[in-house]
């Protein structure tokens, strides 16, 4: 079963998730657009990071990740992480994107859309990157997950 992925974004995410969406279809994953559907210069990325941790944590599929995407990244970031069992991260670039998932087993990718608006080849890098990435799982990389599950 391939990798279930929801996408959400703000205004200034919307154009850049697009491509995103088109990307991963291409691509095989099996994705779903939470929001925005279309572009509202006057939305709040709060309700998209909700929506996207919510069909996580009620999916079906085993490896539910999400790909959020707002200006700097950080504010969907700290959105998803109130949620208990989400582990979101920022990155723009493929390290950070293996580190989130090696060492943290991000489930949701955190994307600065005016960093990386008009750069395809390194959002795709990032995006490949988490997407290719395993959780490394070890003692002390398990031991923090589970200490930050206990903070929630």
């Amino acid at each position: 079963m391939a990798t279930k992925i929801y996408l959400g974004s703000d205004h200034n995410g919307f154009h850049l998730k697009e491509k995103i969406f088109a990307y991963l279809q291409k691509r095989g994953y099996d994705v779903e657009d939470v929001g925005d559907k279309e572009l509202d210069p006057d939305d709040d990325f709060p309700q998209f990071a909700y929506a996207a941790a919510v069909k996580i944590l009620g999916s079906e599929h085993n490896d539910a990740r999400a790909i959020l995407l707002c200006g700097s990244g950080q504010g969907m970031c700290m959105a998803a992480n109130r949620i208990h069992g989400i582990r979101a991260a920022v990155a723009w670039d493929a390290q950070e994107a293996k580190l989130s998932r090696n060492d943290n087993d991000s489930n949701v990718l955190c994307l600065p859309a005016r960093l990386l608006q008009d750069q395809d080849h390194q959002w795709q890098n990032v995006v490949d990157t988490w997407l290719n990435t395993d959780f490394a799982a070890a003692a002390r990389y398990i031991r923090r997950n589970r200490q930050l599950d206990e903070l929630a």
